[in-house]
């Protein structure tokens, strides 16, 4: 039987969409308008469609990782965005009872840092002690890996600070333009607090952690890893700046349908030929590698069986 070139050209694109896929409706945390999370949302529900346009993602703004994980429990998400150190709470039980969740991929490593104006006489970390900070969104991870990031230099991020905490993450880098704040706290590939403070016409500079306070850090807080911003990540960011971070993680909640969950992941590894900005670190190689033990969804760990991808 002969078989035509340009259909045998075709046939690994045609195996990456499900023929007649049942159609399925998936809720996805995000957090606030402004932030980070929102914007890898968008880019992850793009990546999906696009490979299977069977699975319709709804992306849902909420107050962050502290609100994603009980509405994951809850049942009113299916899957959430949450930040590494409150996967990190959240699975060891750390203020709560440990929870039943699951990973679909692994997100982005986040290097937390300050952002100052660029005509700021601010340097150090030690120099922005008793000055305002915005920390970030209330029920932001960010704002967790800030309070350990402070602990392991010996600061109290509520008490050696003016702590400010922001309704909306995108409300920070006006305060720090204004005056309101001396330095916005965040993190992450193309954060967009740190892209407007970066972007704006005075600029901006980078406070992170020095060599002996990274040090410090992870003595105390071993679950926190040196991450190191890449030079360029933000306009005028000419040096990598090492700092400390996590990687953040796509949650599933307790239930999810393993046929789901196979489909969001073998659509999430297909949309790797075809990589964004946002998802460039979403690769089933960084998940296999820092995902926690035991914890892939069993949806995920069947895709890359048959995938050959957990050799």
């Amino acid at each position: 039987m002969h078989v035509s070139r340009r259909l045998v050209l075709a046939a690994p694109m045609l195996a990456a969409f499900p023929a007649r896929a049942q159609t399925v409706k998936v809720r996805l945390g995000t957090a606030t308008p402004g932030g980070g999370f929102p914007v890898y949302g968008a880019a992850f529900v793009e990546a999906v469609r696009r490979v299977d346009p069977a699975l319709e993602i709804e992306a849902i703004n909420t107050k962050g990782s502290t609100e994603n994980v009980p509405r994951l429990e809850a049942g009113t998400l299916d899957i959430a965005l949450v930040q590494g150190e409150v996967v990190h709470e959240s699975l060891q039980g750390i203020g709560r009872l440990p929870a039943d969740l699951k990973v679909l991929t692994a997100m982005y490593p986040t290097a937390g840092m300050f952002v100052v104006r660029a005509d700021s006489p601010y340097r150090t970390i030690a120099d922005l002690k008793g000055k305002p900070i915005a920390w970030g969104a209330q029920g932001s991870g960010l704002v967790i890996l800030g309070r350990y990031a402070m602990d392991g230099i010996g600061l109290d991020a509520a008490k050696d600070f003016q702590p400010i905490y922001l309704e909306r993450a995108g409300d920070g880098p006006a305060m720090v333009l204004d005056g309101r704040a001396a330095a916005l706290w965040g993190g992450g590939a193309g954060w967009p607090g740190f892209m407007t403070m970066a972007s704006s016409k005075d600029g901006a500079r980078f406070i992170a952690p020095d060599a002996a306070e990274i040090q410090r850090i992870l003595g105390k807080h071993p679950f926190l890893k040196q991450v190191t911003q890449p030079a360029g990540a933000f306009p005028g960011q000419a040096a990598a700046i090492p700092s400390v971070g996590s990687w953040s993680f796509v949650l599933a909640r307790p239930g999810l349908d393993e046929a789901i969950v196979y489909r969001l992941a073998k659509a999430l590894h297909t949309a790797e030929a075809q990589p964004s900005r946002q998802l460039a670190d979403t690769t089933a190689k960084n998940t296999l590698a820092v995902t926690p033990a035991g914890r892939l969804h069993p949806g995920v760990v069947r895709y890359f069986k048959e995938a050959g991808l957990d050799r």
